[in-house]
């Protein structure tokens, strides 16, 4: 098991990174406030597998291989890049189905699964800033004394705590500015407001 000292120390340490808004943050906002919190909990499926994900291979030395062949990341950093800002700008032109109809919202609820499983997937796993991360924060809260898949599992498990606790909070608070703007009748706005969120997520993920 994990030393219970180190644990102390890592769940406050990754509570505060967790919180502080990112691109899987801004992507939970933007889809809270678009197609509400029930559907985003697909696309926080994809992001918790991809955090999983990324933790793990960090750790076990994926990410320095990787390192080897920067190309190969750049390629799928700038394609995650590019297929965010295209649904951006859909939603910015209110077009698409992450978009809000101006007569009603229902086209929006039909996005499927699969592809918010899959928008969530590609933002953590394409984030360099997160492998960076994990490969720096992890290490120190590893016991070398002690064996190392238990001590993974049991931060693993931490993180995707903490991790979908923020992303609720963000979704929520994009379902709370959602509503404001319902009441004004401002679909439009709610549409350019969330397209820019997404086309910001997407040079951050394309340029970081």
């Amino acid at each position: 098991m994990l030393n219970f000292a180190l644990l102390s120390a890592f769940v406050p340490t990754f509570m505060f990174v967790s919180l502080t808004p990112g691109m899987c943050m801004t992507l939970s906002m933007t889809l809270g406030l678009t197609i509400g919190v029930k559907r985003t909990l697909w696309m926080m499926v994809g992001e918790l597998v991809g955090v999983g994900s990324v933790a793990v291979m960090a750790v076990l030395g994926v990410a320095a291989l990787m390192l080897k062949a920067p190309m190969v990341f750049v390629v799928f950093k700038w394609l995650g890049g590019a297929y965010l800002l295209w649904l951006g700008i859909q939603m910015w032109l209110s077009r698409g189905r992450l978009a809000i109809s101006e007569e009603n919202d229902a086209a929006a609820q039909q996005v499927s699964r699969r592809q918010l499983i899959t928008q969530g997937f590609v933002t953590a796993v394409a984030n360099p800033k997160g492998w960076a991360f994990f490969m720096v924060l992890l290490p120190p809260f590893l016991d070398d004394t002690l064996p190392l898949a238990p001590q993974l599992t049991v931060l693993v498990i931490v993180i995707l705590c903490i991790e979908w606790m923020s992303l609720m909070l963000y979704a929520s608070g994009g379902r709370t500015l959602r509503r404001l703007l319902t009441q004004s009748k401002n679909v439009r706005v709610i549409n350019r407001i969330a397209g820019s969120l997404m086309i910001g997520v997407a040079f951050w993920l394309a340029l970081g």
